[in-house]
């Protein structure tokens, strides 16, 4: 079967996947939102008054109420999503770059050079996310979007290495790529015309979870102190800032938290009903 094919008859799958239908409907509304928050609310995040401070609960135009330095909720949870999303997606370009480099190089040549990449993945793979992340980040002065993002893909390439590797050992061995080689074709031309369309599948499925994973990992660390600082606007700061007064203000913790959870169930859910359209024995 070939690569187009294969293509048309995932889109098609897919097409009648309710968990991609479901799932694409909420990341294109999260998407959307994170670009253009100020199509959803006309007012600024950082107009703030203190003389609201606290007034707490949903309210008529202020439908997630105010937080404890007088901004309007709603407003600020709708930002927050550009920060959380652009984290999650940076993330995950960088970290699919080096396993799309670091997984063919391994995986086609083998040898010493994939002994060496693969014991140095698997040193870097037993380093605890969070740990890892609240070390690195400590030593940094200024912590932005970028350098979480950095932090992140430091720590989150090594699994998407080894999918990419098993991969292209497994495609290196086709028959069309050693029809390819007897014809006089270049590594650099059979790995990216003839291995790569076919073994990044199972890395653009583990991608499309691991942007949820990035986000959850940001709220996490941000929620720990670690991570992002005001005045950057972020669902872990909202969540940080609300660990006090779950009792006197739930809704301080609750709408953060539902985008952040809606956020990561729609994109692990993307990733699932890519599995299910990409592998034909899960049909």
């Amino acid at each position: 079967m070939t690569e187009a094919n294969l293509a048309r008859d995932a889109w098609l799958e897919l097409r009648r996947n309710p968990k991609f239908l479901v799932s694409g409907v909420l990341i294109l509304l999260i998407v959307v939102i994170a670009i253009a928050p100020q199509r959803f609310t006309s007012i600024l995040p950082y107009d703030c008054s203190l003389s609201e401070h606290f007034l707490g609960r949903p309210s008529p135009g202020h439908p997630f109420g105010f937080d404890t330095l007088g901004c309007d909720y709603y407003t600020r949870v709708l930002y927050g999503a550009r920060t959380s999303v652009s984290i999650g997606l940076l993330t995950v370009i960088g970290a699919t770059l080096i396993a799309a480099v670091g997984g063919s190089i391994s995986g086609y040549y083998g040898g010493v050079i994939d002994t060496v990449v693969t014991r140095v993945t698997d040193v870097w793979f037993a380093i605890p996310t969070i740990l890892g992340g609240i070390v690195l980040l400590s030593a940094l002065r200024r912590r932005g979007i970028g350098e979480v993002a950095l932090v992140l893909t430091a720590l989150g390439w090594p699994a998407m290495l080894r999918l990419m590797r098993s991969a292209v050992l497994s495609a290196a061995q086709a028959d069309y790529v050693n029809a390819a080689r007897a014809l006089g074709a270049g590594d650099l031309r059979i790995m990216r015309r003839h291995i790569l369309p076919n073994a990044i599948a199972p890395v653009v499925v583990y991608a499309t979870i691991f942007v949820g994973i990035a986000i959850s990992a940001e709220a996490a660390l941000t929620f720990l102190g670690i991570g992002l600082q005001p005045p950057a606007i972020s669902w872990g700061l909202q969540l940080e800032a609300a660990e006090d007064r779950l009792l006197t203000a739930p809704h301080l913790l609750l709408f953060p938290g539902l985008f952040l959870s809606a956020t990561i169930f729609s994109f692990i859910l993307m990733g699932d009903a890519l599995r299910d359209a990409f592998d034909p024995k899960l049909r």
